[in-house]
């Protein structure tokens, strides 16, 4: 699994090919899905997945796994994966995030003018500071939600190997992707 350059990161990603017909592994869901055994609620457009943890489950934090399955080179397909909060949560922290930006913005042209004209600027320079350490709290939030997420996220992944009917050590060695998904996110 790699960071694709970031030591940052909130959603990580997999790729890798596989010696295995696109329209197979597409169907190995497909079967999955139809599966009264599946607890996992499985969407699948085209050659996009999105499994989600199973409703009884499901909280806030859960994560959801979307992959798309792509035409490789030859008989290989090119698997590309995102693990990644639901798309409300995704969008609600995304617009906090503008938002706080925005109100800085605003409150830095207020405090700037109100300085220039020697008037009291104690309020606007209050929500200059106010600001920036809310928008620490969010990011903190955010980990926290990650770090509440990962057991789940490691459950989807395994899921998601067993729907490719495949060993994972064959494609990533000796270290599972499962391993490196908990590693990777003690770090951050």
């Amino acid at each position: 699994m790699n960071k694709e350059g970031s030591d940052i990161y909130l959603r990580p990603r997999f790729r890798f090919e596989i010696n295995k017909d696109k329209e197979v592994l597409i169907e190995n869901f497909k079967k999955l899905k139809k599966d009264p055994e599946c607890m996992y609620p499985i969407k699948i457009v085209d050659h996009h997945i999105v499994v989600d943890i199973p409703l009884d489950e499901n909280h806030f934090w859960s994560p959801q796994l979307h992959f798309e399955i792509l035409d490789g080179e030859e008989k290989a397909s090119l698997v590309k994966g995102l693990f990644g909060p639901k798309p409300h949560v995704w969008t609600m922290f995304m617009f906090i995030h503008f938002a706080v930006a925005f109100a800085f913005t605003v409150f830095f042209v207020i405090f700037y003018t109100e300085w220039s004209l020697n008037k009291d600027y104690t309020l606007s320079l209050s929500f200059m500071i106010g600001l920036p350490i809310l928008w620490c709290i969010l990011y903190v939030l955010g980990q926290l939600g990650k770090k509440t997420g990962r057991p789940q996220m490691i459950e989807l992944y395994q899921f998601f190997i067993k729907g490719m009917n495949i060993d994972e050590s064959v494609y990533h060695g000796t270290e599972t992707t499962s391993e490196r998904i908990v590693n990777s996110n003690v770090n951050n």
